[in-house]
């Protein structure tokens, strides 16, 4: 049966009256531009001059949209999402800085995260971002095409080293890797690294997933040319697809370069991409292992209704649906209770190395139009019912 993303009942039994409360708080927060401006600048000037305020940020925003600080708090998020069929995608949320040591201190944490969720039906990914163990020009030289110095070159293949690392412990253990899209000025060398790991870890079933960013116009057609790499290589290509994350900064850095811009001219643009790449990898999933995230309800029940329809099953081991920690419950617990893999994006770390994160979930809820105002109305119907 397909899903009703209005039914509140199943979206938030996992939360308690008090946690639905603090939601309310927090959306509430969030729906004023003006207030989540005030709020980030505060929060910024506050940790730079060291006032104690992560007590605060933790039993928040935190709470709301992180799993918790180390490994044994999110493996408590885990459990309790367990029991409602709900997976997670553990993301060790420190940002990457530029720095050596930080990146191969940062190897170790992925492997210890992939070590614990082998195993473990709930935990299917890990997720990280090839930034977060590399310089950020060093990439942007790597995706131009760049000479690179002897020791730039050394330097990349630590880089390499690095991602292999974590990737042979994820083929190892079975655990999947979701690797995050990049700005597109450095996105082509990560998209060469990702495919460096596909050739070599997923013969078989997808270990390594790419990210699509479809409000990029280039990324379907991108998407369509990965799908014939991958049967000449005779490999399972993991397709994460996503909406993205950079629209603002992309623009201003074409208009400053003089380049065209590679966002699509408006939304619908990137709906129509997005929904058409669904369709896309749902119709080769004897190529493709599809990863569908997104807090868009139509495009959810697209993938869905398609399932149902082409008699895929809901629990097929190429698809699983993703929705982030903290947001649009009512997609995901409704997916769950109609039997499809679902799965929560779990960010975890210090209260302070995961503020960088944290600000761009208030961001973008503030600037995705209906978002937020979606999820009010969506706990405010609960808690209305709740009372009753």
């Amino acid at each position: 049966m397909l899903p009703s993303f209005d039914n509140t009942e199943i979206a938030f039994r996992y939360k308690s009256n008090r946690d639905l409360n603090q939601a309310h708080f927090l959306f509430s927060f969030m729906n004023s531009s003006q207030l989540t401006k005030l709020g980030i600048g505060f929060t910024s000037w506050a940790m730079n001059i060291g006032l104690p305020i992560n007590s605060i940020i933790k039993q928040t925003i935190f709470k709301q949209f992180c799993g918790g600080e180390n490994l044994s708090e999110a493996a408590l998020t885990a459990q309790l999402l367990a029991k409602y069929d709900v997976g997670i995608i553990l993301d060790y949320g420190v940002e990457g800085k530029e720095d050596e040591k930080e990146y191969d201190k940062a190897v170790p944490e992925f492997v210890k995260t992939i070590e614990y969720a082998a195993g473990k039906k709930n935990i299917p990914f890990i997720a990280l971002k090839i930034t977060g163990f590399a310089r950020f020009s060093l990439m942007e030289k790597v995706n131009n095409k760049e000479p690179l110095t002897k020791a730039e070159q050394e330097e990349w293949q630590r880089v390499v080293k690095r991602i292999d690392t974590i990737c042979e412990a994820a083929f190892k253990h079975k655990v999947k890797v979701s690797i995050d899209a990049e700005e597109t000025w450095i996105q082509e060398a990560g998209n060469e690294l990702v495919d460096a790991m596909m050739l070599k870890y997923n013969k078989v079933e997808a270990i390594i997933f790419n990210t699509f960013q479809l409000y990029c116009h280039g990324s379907l057609p991108f998407l369509k040319y990965c799908y014939d790499w991958a049967k000449e290589n005779g490999i399972v290509y993991g397709a994460k697809l996503v909406r993205g994350a950079y629209m603002e900064k992309e623009r201003t850095r074409a208009i400053e370069k003089g380049y065209p811009s590679p966002i699509q001219p408006n939304k619908e643009a990137t709906d129509k991409d997005y929904d058409e790449a669904v369709i896309f990898c749902l119709e080769r999933l004897d190529t493709f292992s599809v990863f569908i995230g997104t807090h868009n309800e139509k495009s959810s029940m697209i993938g869905a209704q398609y399932m149902m329809e082409h008699n895929i099953p809901t629990n097929h081991s190429r698809v699983i649906f993703s929705q982030l920690l903290g947001m649009s419950d009512n997609i995901t617990f409704n997916l769950a209770s109609e039997g499809f893999h679902v799965a929560k994006y779990l960010p975890y770390g210090p209260v302070k190395d995961v503020v960088p994160y944290l600000m761009r979930r208030a961001q973008e809820n503030t600037s995705v139009k209906g978002q937020t105002g979606r999820e009010l109305s969506l706990i405010k119907k609960e808690l209305k019912r709740r009372k009753q």
